[in-house]
């Protein structure tokens, strides 16, 4: 990928250390981003750098590199009243606000008998990335 290139269109598959693939797009319209405008992972962006059309590589990215480690103090522990019944289950994915009305999407990491421990770390932190990439089309 050129410097100067404007749009790039890729396929690729995101796999986690365990071979789960996390996304793919492989078979389905292609992901297209502005080149340089930090629209995907920078060291994603930086290790495509140089791919040309019909380009392939395999990247791996670090928890650093990707969305981070995992942070200890986004768990918070919250009461159940409140919470339906039937999202009261571990890896559920709620939505929820805070004081100032913001909403948030986090995680069910543990349920104790009228406490919830909601885990705010993006899903892919402290995970190592493995992406496929093809370079499908590059638009000056």
């Amino acid at each position: 990928m050129e410097a100067t290139a404007k749009r790039v269109s890729i396929e690729f598959t995101l796999t986690l250390d365990d071979g789960t693939a996390a996304a793919t797009n492989v078979g389905k319209k292609p992901f297209v981003f502005q080149h340089g405008q930090n629209q995907l992972l920078p060291a994603l962006e930086s290790a495509m750098a140089g791919l040309e059309i019909n380009d392939r590589r395999a990247i791996t990215l670090s928890p650093e590199e990707g969305f981070g480690a995992v942070d200890p103090d986004a768990f918070w522990a919250v009461q159940t009243e409140g919470i339906p019944e039937e999202s009261r289950r571990v890896g559920e994915v709620l939505t929820v606000r805070d004081n100032s009305e913001t909403r948030m999407r986090a995680r069910v990491h543990e349920i104790d008998s009228d406490m919830l421990v909601l885990d705010f770390n993006h899903p892919l932190a402290g995970k190592n990335l493995h992406f496929d990439v093809r370079v499908v089309a590059i638009e000056e």
